[in-house]
């Protein structure tokens, strides 16, 4: 007896009509193709499983115990949008590190498969708590690399590669935010004629927890973190532009924290892809490089500083655009 499957993808639901219990599952990826335009090669079945395996191409559709309007979750891009990402973009700027925020956040913080790896991390994923979270306080969410700290740069001591007023702006924060530190690059330290040099490669909490120790942060006396929160926190999405990126869930935390949910908490990057899952609550800091240039001129936190004194006051941070924030302070001076 032929079956219809409801196939998601790309925050779009597609009905894939007469499937027939002994088609292949290869026959279901071309009438994928017919209705997605995703090549069989490029398609992905998420939930597709036999005995709790991956289902394989030979196997009959009538084995696989579906029922009517089972909803297939699918992954997978198009022909053009690979060709795009994969050809070189013309009039870049020197230093591209980021992704251009569209009409698609809003279907991929929506999307049902992404919300069930929220749900796993939730499940699963164990915040490493340093101080206790206080009540009535907004949640203010950090990255450091460029955020925090100039992690390319050589110098003599970690205190010259520290964005500067770093422990002013957190001491300021303090009062109306408990601060949460998400960080997702790991950093090797080596030393070489007193010089400090730092490198990329994955994370894990330790190498947190030695760089609030260098930066002065893990016992400022006039400041306290709340928890950290690693790369194995995060998630990866498919997006039509860019393909998979992995990206910071606050509904990890939301989910670790009844306290904290959209209206009181704002998350400070480098990346704006980095909070695609929450757009309504990142705001995209300037980066942090070439400390020994800009260590005397830098002074976005000492604006941001104020920008949080400001909006702590309203019930509901959700509906300010962050990416205007410096006339958001000057127009409530």
């Amino acid at each position: 007896m032929a079956i219809n499957i409801v196939v998601k993808w790309a925050g779009k639901e597609y009905i894939i009509d007469e499937i027939d219990a002994a088609d292949s599952v290869m026959d279901l990826k071309v009438k994928i193709m017919e209705k997605t335009g995703v090549r069989p090669e490029r398609q992905k079945l998420l939930n597709l499983k036999a005995k709790g395996k991956a289902a394989t191409e030979d196997m009959k559709i009538g084995s696989l115990g579906l029922k009517a309007n089972f909803k297939l979750m699918m992954m997978g891009s198009l022909e053009e949008t690979i060709a795009e990402t994969q050809s070189k973009p013309e009039n870049l700027p020197e230093v591209v590190n980021d992704f251009d925020i569209d009409e698609e956040e809003v279907a991929i913080q929506d999307r049902e498969f992404n919300l069930e790896k929220i749900e796993k991390r939730v499940r699963e994923y164990e915040v490493k708590v340093i101080s206790p979270s206080r009540e009535n306080k907004k949640l203010l969410v950090l990255d450091i690399d460029y955020t925090l700290f100039d992690h390319r740069s050589v110098a003599e001591a970690g205190w010259e590669l520290m964005r500067p007023f770093l422990h002013e702006f957190l001491e300021t924060a303090y009062q109306d935010y408990d601060i949460c530190i998400w960080y997702e690059m790991e950093l090797v330290f080596s030393s070489y004629r007193h010089s400090l040099m730092i490198t990329r490669s994955a994370t894990n909490m330790k190498w947190i927890e030695e760089k609030m120790k260098l930066l002065g942060c893990n016992n400022n006396p006039n400041y306290k973190l709340a928890f950290y929160l690693d790369s194995r926190a995060m998630i990866s999405i498919q997006t039509e532009k860019y393909g998979i990126v992995d990206v910071k869930p606050l509904g990890v935390i939301w989910g670790k924290y009844e306290q904290y949910d959209k209206k009181n908490t704002i998350m400070f990057d480098d990346l704006r892809r980095n909070f695609l899952m929450n757009p309504q609550n990142g705001l995209k800091i300037r980066p942090f490089r070439e400390a020994h240039k800009n260590r005397t001129t830098d002074t976005e936190l000492v604006g941001l500083a104020k920008y949080l004194a400001k909006i702590a006051k309203l019930e509901d941070l959700s509906g300010l655009r962050h990416s205007r924030w410096e006339r958001f302070s000057s127009d409530n001076l």
